[in-house]
């Protein structure tokens, strides 16, 4: 659809306004509301999370509302919040709808530029940029990585570490640790380090991974310099959908 022209400022941007005994002229409304919608068509949001918001989180248990409070104050602190939040609990759970409804508020609300990645398409992205006939480099792909003033790195650890990636991972966060820029991560792995072995090996047993396991622990050292845990617990809701989309 083309662009509705506005009303009042007739798509300059600006109004004239009375102002005692002549006229000023000030911002349009619509000026703060195109900025807002550049930010966010910037913001690399996949299609199926853009609507994921505060209010259309569904509630259903002690930590999904824990959750929204955490959320909810780091919005209001934001630009004097000075460590991002770490996301953890299993799938579907709403670890990513969270992450991005805060990133929708900061958008809209205080004009933050912000950048949504997925951890196995940065890692792909990489490493595409390494092949004769790419058109990016590797500094195209890390530059909104490295300089939006806050990154949501989503489904942290889902690609399984290598010396390669472990580095690479390392290198990225590192940089947006010494800059101060705040980095939102999910993970769908459980957290234990190395002195909970018993933890760890109780999962190991049952086949599963930990954090640790999946990106190394100078990695989750970092992480948990950055970040803010979040803990999420419940169903998992897709396969609710799923399972509710069978019933005739």
């Amino acid at each position: 659809m083309p662009e509705t022209t506005c009303g009042e400022c007739q798509g300059t941007g600006w109004v004239l306004v009375e102002s005692g005994p002549g006229t000023t002229a000030r911002r349009c409304k619509c000026f703060s509301e195109r900025k807002n919608q550049i930010l966010f068509e910037q913001a690399n949001i996949p299609r199926r999370y853009r609507d994921c918001s505060i209010k259309n989180f569904e509630i259903h248990n002690d930590s999904h509302k824990d959750a929204v409070n955490i959320v909810k104050k780091f919005i209001k602190n934001y630009p004097v919040q000075d460590v991002g939040l770490l996301f953890l609990g299993p799938c579907g759970v709403g670890k990513t709808h969270l992450a991005v409804a805060t990133m929708n508020e900061l958008i809209h609300k205080k004009r933050v530029p912000c950048y949504f990645c997925d951890f196995r398409e940065l890692i792909r992205s990489i490493q595409s940029t390494y092949s004769s006939d790419s058109e990016l480099t590797e500094v195209d792909v890390l530059s909104p990585i490295f300089h939006k003033d806050v990154l949501i790195l989503d489904e942290l650890g889902a690609k399984r570490t290598t010396a390669w990636v472990e580095e690479t991972v390392f290198y990225i966060i590192n940089n947006r640790y010494n800059n101060k820029k705040l980095t939102i991560f999910t993970s769908n792995y459980p957290d234990a380090d190395e002195e909970e072995e018993d933890n760890r090996e109780a999962y190991f047993k049952k086949g599963k991974e930990t954090l640790v396991d999946r990106i190394g622990i100078r990695l989750r050292s970092r992480l948990y310099e950055m970040c803010k845990i979040v803990q999420m617990d419940g169903d998992d809701y897709r396969k609710k959908i799923k399972q509710a989309s069978y019933r005739f």
